[in-house]
């Protein structure tokens, strides 16, 4: 006898998923092209044809916890191929936003990062607390005298005062993360199993992280993006993104320890190796987050909305007045560099507080799911 199961078509969430971009999901007549042209699709059990279906009749429960949409890199061949236009690629990036939306708590803090209205109240909180807290403390200083080496920012706004703010932001993000990928874990097991993409029916915590290593290389070397061919463009844009933040990370890392352990303050001298790694990761920064603007300009038929914008704004503005602070500096240009020292912690904190909220997610989702994936055995 075959296996019943009780379908419970959820209508709101294919309003969602059509709101978030998937608005052509409904032109889908199941002709299966999109997993037969998907170049990086498993063979056992591969998408996106049985997503679609899935969409279509609702199951939010197949969908949310489900491995495969974040397995999908988005890499375009699939909505090219459909002869009816129903852009596969794009309904699961929406089923993807939804995803993101429904593991991240609270969920008011999900609904004002996509909402292109509360823009400006997400801009202006750390402005506030910026101003207030380094008021109160007195570790902000709107006119700073010159320092040792001439302009020095830790003179206008105190390294404690933002160690101050952003270590205990960075606790939040990593709260947040694991409240929501302690679910996540958990739902794509389950879907997994049902689904017969894993023949271990208990998650063995170990046997995954002993998985990672193995998906490694593939991240860090975008692989998945150059065995695309609509698309494959994006991999450039895509990898100079993530190994600027890669070196912008170890900077800041590295710097911290200087600071508290070493008590140096900067500024640093321009020949210092680890200032160049900071330059060289904030310009391709630019670079790279231009290249991926100018990509979804170039592509008219690709669906974008106010998540998609929202990240690459964050992630250009990050950039440029990450760069024009240094530059103003060594200008000597003490007025306008603190306005741009200000400007860009504005822009990482926005970047960072609500980054378990924002499209920029997915580098921890994704990663969890092809970890899953090589877990499973699954080819």
């Amino acid at each position: 006898m075959t296996d019943k199961y009780l379908i419970e078509p959820d209508v709101g969430f294919i309003k969602e998923v059509i709101g978030l971009g998937g608005d052509t999901l409904k032109k889908c007549f199941q002709c299966a092209t999109c997993s037969v042209a998907c170049p990086i699709s498993p063979d056992t059990k591969p998408f996106p044809r049985k997503e679609m279906i899935a969409a279509s009749w609702g199951l939010k429960d197949r969908l949310v916890g489900n491995l495969d949409i974040w397995l999908c890199h988005h890499c375009g061949d699939c909505t090219t191929m459909c002869p009816r236009g129903a852009k596969p690629g794009e309904v699961l990036g929406a089923i993807r936003s939804y995803a993101i939306a429904d593991y991240a708590v609270p969920k008011s803090v999900g609904k004002a990062v996509n909402d292109p209205k509360k823009l400006p109240i997400l801009m202006g909180i750390p402005v506030v607390i910026f101003i207030v807290l380094g008021l109160v403390t007195g570790l902000l200083d709107f006119s700073p005298p010159l320092g040792e080496h001439g302009i020095a920012h830790h003179l206008f706004f105190s390294t404690w005062l933002v160690d101050m703010i952003f270590v205990p932001l960075a606790i939040w993000v990593v709260v947040i993360f694991a409240l929501g990928l302690k679910r996540f874990i958990r739902d794509i097991h389950e879907n997994a199993v049902l689904e017969g993409k894993t023949g271990k029916k208990e998650f063995e915590f170990m046997g995954f992280i002993k998985a990672i290593p193995g998906i490694l290389p593939t991240i860090l070397k975008h692989s998945k993006f150059s065995e695309c061919s609509e698309n494959k463009d994006r991999a450039t844009a895509h990898l100079m993104v993530f190994w600027s933040f890669v070196g912008l990370f170890i900077v800041t890392n590295i710097f911290f320890v200087v600071l508290y352990v070493f008590q140096q303050h900067g500024p640093y001298s321009q020949l210092n190796p680890v200032k160049w790694l900071a330059n060289v990761a904030g310009v391709a920064l630019i670079i790279g987050s231009a290249l991926m603007i100018k990509n979804r300009l170039a592509k008219k038929d690709q669906t974008s909305t106010y998540k998609d914008w929202y990240l690459l704004g964050l992630v250009f503005g990050l950039g440029v007045t990450g760069v024009l602070t240094e530059a103003t500096r060594l200008a000597g240009m003490a007025g306008v560099t603190y306005v741009m020292y200000f400007i860009h912690l504005v822009f990482v904190f926005n970047l960072f507080a609500f980054l378990p909220f924002s499209k920029l997610a997915h580098l921890v989702y994704r990663t969890v799911a092809m970890a899953y994936n090589e877990y499973s055995g699954r080819q």
